[in-house]
């Protein structure tokens, strides 16, 4: 594949950073995180520098444009960095503890856990406990950037929310009730 055909705008939304990847001795080893293992195909890409340049500022400072509410509740669009979407750690361990320490999704606990936007970051949704819950890292890339009413219908979501108990099915879906309350923010980029 060629670096002109690599869906580039995905990077840092529905493409995530899966491993590394380590050479010498004559050998290339490739290092896949666990939850990713062997559903993917992989794929090499030559690079030039500028491509390389692109797919660095893209994985880390690419501006997104996010909606955005006036006092006056119309809605306006505003730019924001990735990098900007830092969690503070303490309300990652308050959404852990009120979620059982198991993924909402699927309810695995055996899993590094990551904290999942309600209201999708990009559509101006904050990073507060009410807009976040548990998500194992494979609900979390799996969901990507689908709206939670979606999700919720989504193939994916039906097969592993088997796991769940009937309450907490429950649960995810009468927070789809309560979306439409979470205020959003505004995410503006500074000049430095």
């Amino acid at each position: 594949m060629d670096f002109k055909d690599f869906p580039l705008a995905d990077v840092g939304t529905s493409i995530q950073l899966v491993g590394g990847i380590w050479a010498g001795n004559g050998v290339t080893y490739l290092f896949q995180f666990p939850e990713y293992g062997h559903e993917y195909d992989t794929q090499v890409i030559e690079m030039s520098k500028d491509d390389w340049k692109a797919l660095l500022r893209q994985s880390d400072l690419l501006e997104t444009e996010v909606l955005s509410k006036c006092e006056d509740g119309k809605l306006y669009k505003a730019v924001a960095r990735k990098c900007q979407r830092n969690i503070d750690q303490q309300v990652s361990w308050n959404v852990f503890k009120r979620d059982g320490y198991a993924c909402r999704y699927c309810g695995r606990d055996d899993v590094p856990l990551t904290v999942d936007h309600l209201v999708l970051w990009e559509k101006g949704g904050p990073s507060t406990e009410a807009n976040l819950v548990s998500s194992c890292k494979k609900c979390n890339k799996t969901r990507g950037n689908t709206e939670y009413a979606d999700w919720l219908n989504h193939n994916y979501y039906a097969r592993v929310r088997e796991n769940l108990s009937l309450a907490q099915r429950q649960a995810n879906q009468d927070v789809a009730y309560t979306l439409k309350d979470i205020e959003l923010v505004i995410n503006i980029r500074t000049k430095r």
